[in-house]
């Protein structure tokens, strides 16, 4: 989980939903806690989202996946699969190979990242992240 270091701070949103999202680890930095307050064109999107390897219930070793569970204020939750190679994030919207999916690319400086949703039959929106805490 070390790698994800380097979402932790708040960023400033713009493309299909603005907004900040923050990022930070709870106590033992097993989990990183995203805080969500954006906005889209189907209004509001508040919510908080746990990031982590999963470890079930008599499970003797968490996950290889980085796996994440949504919830939004509306009563909402998605699940979500993340990876970092390199300076490349995806979130896969449910499982990995999903046809939804985020992947974006982080700046040589680290605080921007770039990139677009992609969601099945072609839709999906940019989206450009720019740390500003």
């Amino acid at each position: 989980m070390e790698t994800y270091d380097r979402l932790i701070g708040t960023w400033k949103v713009s493309g299909g939903t603005t907004g900040t999202i923050t990022y930070r680890w709870m106590e033992g930095r097993r989990f990183l806690i995203q805080d969500i307050a954006m906005d889209s064109e189907h209004g509001p999107v508040k919510g908080m989202e746990v990031i982590g390897r999963e470890m079930p219930f008599g499970a003797e070793a968490p996950s290889a996946d980085v796996k994440s569970r949504y919830y939004g204020a509306g009563g909402e939750t998605y699940d979500y699969v993340y990876e970092l190679d390199g300076d490349t994030l995806t979130i896969w919207g449910g499982e990995k190979g999903s046809p939804a999916y985020y992947r974006g690319t982080f700046s040589a400086d680290g605080d921007t990242l770039t990139g677009a949703w992609h969601y099945p039959g072609g839709g999906g929106y940019d989206s450009v992240s720019v740390r500003i805490a």
